[in-house]
């Protein structure tokens, strides 16, 4: 029997490894548009909350008469979790949306080759690390690319597709007409540090931590500055809170590593609430603080 070769007709499940938030939309998305989506996750607690936000979320748009009571249903129907990662064995596609960490991503795709068929593309959903490392962990460095969501993967239409000189334009075209029947409107990055939208967002914050390092202003009329100036929902210091400023100061190294130039190199103030714990909401405290239900305190 011939082998398979990469065709979007042939993608029936896809896998989807890491429950946290990105994993959780990407894999609402994957079930919504008609596919069986397995989402891999080794803590049982994360799986449950996956679960349990996507039902969430799905009873909220079909109360907002956004889907149907049987689409909601279906939808829910054709997600499966599980913790090991041999599961994946039978899967004709693989979005990896786990921690964003080089060394840990390296890993998963060395054994995501061992495990997968030879025919299935490879993509992660990295905001940050070099496809190209990724690429060279496997024996199948065409069928390896990025597949970058914006949070929350199930409302955001936007999505980077990243290619490096070894991706085919077989699987470029797959993972494209992919994107664009999730109901994504697709872009095409280099592999290059950050690609465009996280590196865009990564030098705004980087500059708004600067003023306010440099005394040019408060943290709150620096957001205020960018809510009302430049109609963004949030301002970059809020944001940097919400990402995690141990994200954010990864992303940022990852961009002076990168380009080696002195305009993206990390303020100084971002190490040293870094170093100290603050690491915004999810720590109680960033560059504000913050109730335990998330809320910013007064």
């Amino acid at each position: 029997m011939a082998a398979k070769k990469p065709s979007l007709k042939n993608i029936k499940t896809i896998g989807v490894i890491g429950a946290g938030q990105m994993g959780t939309g990407i894999a609402q998305v994957v079930a919504q548009t008609g596919y069986e989506a397995i989402v891999v996750e080794p803590y049982e607690e994360m799986l449950k909350k996956s679960s349990n936000d996507i039902e969430k979320n799905l009873v909220r748009a079909h109360e907002l008469g956004k889907i149907k009571k049987k689409d909601k249903d279906a939808t829910i129907d054709r997600i499966r979790y599980e913790k090991d990662l041999e599961c994946l064995a039978d899967v004709d596609y693989v979005v990896e949306a786990a921690v964003e960490n080089s060394a840990v991503k390296i890993d998963l795709f060395s054994r995501l080759d061992k495990i997968c068929a030879p025919h299935v593309i490879l993509t992660t959903n990295t905001s940050s690390v070099r496809l190209g490392k990724l690429a060279s962990a496997t024996k199948r460095p065409e069928k390896v690319m990025g597949m970058h969501f914006m949070y929350p993967a199930q409302k955001m239409k936007l999505l980077e597709i990243i290619k490096t000189p070894a991706s085919s334009e077989v699987c470029y075209q797959v993972v494209k007409d992919l994107s664009l029947k999730m109901g994504k409107t697709p872009i095409t990055v280099t592999d290059s540090p950050c690609f465009i939208t996280s590196r865009l967002i990564q030098t705004l914050i980087n500059e708004a931590i600067f003023c306010l390092y440099q005394g040019v202003s408060s943290k709150e009329e620096i957001d205020t500055a960018m809510k009302l100036g430049m109609n963004h929902p949030m301002g970059p210091l809020e944001l940097a809170d919400f990402i995690g400023l141990d994200v954010v100061l990864a992303m940022q190294q990852a961009l002076y590593n990168g380009f080696q130039e002195p305009k993206y190199r990390p303020c100084p103030l971002l190490m040293s609430l870094v170093e100290v714990g603050h690491l915004g909401r999810k720590t109680g405290r960033g560059f504000y603080e913050y109730n335990r239900d998330g809320s910013r305190k007064n």
